[in-house]
């Protein structure tokens, strides 16, 4: 593999970008959890994970090579986030698989070659991989939408007034009638994940400030997002792009805190 400043080489992949598909962290487009995550790549769920190299070969096309150097992806990763340059060059013998096409939207492109393109059918096994269209709304863009609420809480939350929040987790069985069934719904599965813990992935921890938590909870149709310390989101498959607050009552600090406990975490 190479780096973008080097000469073009015909049989190397020249690196834009990584990703980690691992328990606690995986590119949520792909999947609700970690095995659906695997899954829609051909991948076995391997517990400890891959990475996902993302690039273009000598003439411009669109590849995604998987290792099982997780470690390496990640040192790649945490350096890029820094501002600084690494030159991610797995070898050979950690290629998992080299799948066409891009799971991803990336915006960049190598210099010096062909404008990024889909390879031939021929070249290569599977499924040719593609983000999901932006202007449809389904299950990635749902989980896509979820994904950038955790990234920018402070200017989602800026917009909720606590006394009009959506729902809570206790709200009286006759006011429901003026309430979204949905985010009911959702609320209902997730406290059924204390009773029984879902697939791997399906629920997500990760730092907040303040010592708090972020939670990435997905289920059959929706997904949430909420701080251990304050409010939850929740976007739904039936309710395109719509984003429906939880408020914080009695029972919403019990049920953030449950699922925190058995969420996975980023080592």
């Amino acid at each position: 593999m190479a780096g973008t400043e080097d000469a073009v080489d015909d049989d190397a992949l020249y690196v834009l970008t990584a990703v980690l598909l691992t328990p606690a962290q995986f590119p949520s487009v792909l999947g609700d959890d970690f095995s659906a995550a695997c899954a829609a790549l051909g991948l076995q769920p391997y517990p400890r994970g891959y990475g996902l190299v993302i690039g273009q070969d000598s003439a411009g096309a669109r590849w995604t090579v998987v290792i099982d150097d997780v470690s390496l992806v990640a040192v790649a990763i945490a350096t890029w986030d820094c501002g600084m340059e690494h030159d991610l060059s797995p070898s050979e013998r950690t290629v998992v698989a080299a799948l066409p096409g891009w799971p991803l939207a990336v915006a960049v492109a190598a210099p010096g070659l062909p404008a990024p393109h889909d390879p031939a059918p021929e070249e290569g096994e599977g499924p040719l991989l593609a983000p999901p269209d932006t202007d449809a709304w389904g299950p990635a863009q749902r989980r896509l939408g979820a994904d950038e609420i955790a990234l920018q809480w402070a200017e989602w939350r800026e917009q909720i007034d606590d006394e009009e929040s959506f729902a809570t987790p206790d709200t009286p069985e006759d006011d429901r009638r003026e309430l979204h069934e949905g985010v009911l719904r959702a609320l209902k599965e997730a406290g059924d994940y204390l009773k029984s813990p879902p697939p791997l992935g399906r629920i997500r921890s990760s730092f907040a400030p303040g010592g708090a938590r972020t939670l990435r909870v997905d289920g059959p149709g929706w997904s949430m997002v909420a701080r251990t310390d304050d409010i939850a989101f929740v976007l739904l498959d039936e309710e395109p792009r719509e984003v429906l607050p939880v408020g914080r009552a009695d029972q919403l600090p019990q049920l953030l805190e449950g699922l925190d406990k058995i969420a996975v975490r980023p080592a």
